[in-house]
């Protein structure tokens, strides 16, 4: 991976989060942690766990990822935002950090070690992606934002980084950083990304999906497998848990995302049968 020579354009690397620099949905992963803290009830546990094999097993296409988010709005409405962050402060290090892959955890550094700045961009709440990016070293993060009111969500949306939306946003951080996108990277597992990989001039699919796969092959893109994951601190010797106060910056996104996730299981059920839909 070349270096930035001196005095020329910046560069970046952006890197979706879930399937790409982890193993799994950052969302699904705090399914058990809400159903303790009394958010969710053992039924939705048992659909997270459901939804979590799906996603890893294929993903999530664009019409289910748009039902995801009417729904999502609709069932936190109302939850109260201290308790989930606390929730989610207690738990993140543990839920998180062991499923990080080493193969992206490689590739930040070396994007790192090139000069680049390395980007996360997801659709999960900025609420846990910005902790997830810290532990990183990630120097920016573009992640989903909720309304919240009175300390309460209201159930709306107030950014939703999905699609075409993050290729905007990459651009406009482009152009607050002077980033040449044209010698940028760009790591995704989703088809929905494509506007993301397409923004930049050296994009790779990362576990990708069926449609992405397909895509990437005509495109001739880089395809990754990236299935070591490996806990941070025993990779990274340096590597320390995040202070308490940086923690309990999170969960919104991540309650959000989980209940669209646990509908979205639940829509994948064949009636009476319980099998697959192919």
């Amino acid at each position: 991976m070349p270096a930035r020579p001196f005095g020329t354009t910046r560069t970046a690397a952006f890197f979706d989060l879930d399937k790409t620099i982890i193993a799994k949905s950052s969302a699904l992963a705090f399914s058990r942690p809400f159903y303790q803290g009394g958010l969710i009830n053992r039924r939705a546990v048992l659909k997270s766990a459901y939804a979590q094999f799906l996603f890893l097993a294929g993903g999530a296409d664009h019409d289910q990822m748009e039902r995801m988010r009417e729904y999502l709005s609709a069932l936190t409405k109302g939850w109260n935002v201290q308790q989930v962050r606390e929730i989610v402060a207690e738990t993140l290090h543990g839920m998180i950090d062991p499923i990080i892959y080493d193969e992206a955890a490689s590739l930040i550094e070396q994007h790192h070690q090139a000069g680049r700045d390395v980007v996360i961009v997801s659709s999960s709440g900025s609420e846990v992606v910005e902790p997830i990016g810290q532990l990183l070293g990630a120097d920016h993060v573009i992640a989903t934002r909720l309304q919240v009111e009175d300390g309460r969500y209201t159930g709306e949306i107030e950014y939703y980084a999905y699609a075409e939306t993050k290729a905007e946003a990459i651009r406009e951080l482009a152009g607050r950083e002077g980033y040449d996108l044209a010698n940028s990277y760009a790591y995704s597992d989703s088809s929905t990304d494509l506007p993301l990989l397409e923004a930049v001039g050296h994009p790779s699919a990362v576990n990708p999906d069926r449609a992405l796969r397909k895509e990437a092959v005509a495109r001739d893109w880089p395809v990754l497998r990236f299935e070591r994951p490996v806990e941070l601190r025993r990779r990274l010797p340096e590597f320390g848990a995040p202070s308490r106060p940086a923690l309990l910056a999170v969960a919104l996104g991540t309650a959000a995302v989980t209940a669209g996730l646990l509908w979205y299981a639940s829509k994948r059920r064949r009636p009476g049968g319980g099998r697959l839909v192919a």
